[in-house]
């Protein structure tokens, strides 16, 4: 299962410098590409907005 991120997100690129299967892409809202993501948990963990979550 792949993560999300919401629309809290602030853009602020911790997520995009932890991810180790370079999953997240850059945009006004920062997008998780669920073929590339390992679900490791490791953006959510460093998300100051707390903006991402397990996909449903």
């Amino acid at each position: 299962m792949a993560y999300k991120i919401s629309d809290s997100c602030a853009a602020c690129g911790t997520c995009i410098d932890e991810c180790p299967s370079q999953a997240i892409s850059e945009g006004s809202i920062y997008v998780i590409d669920a073929d590339k993501c390992v679900d490791c948990g490791t953006c959510a963990d460093v998300c100051p907005m707390e903006a991402i979550h397990p996909e449903d």
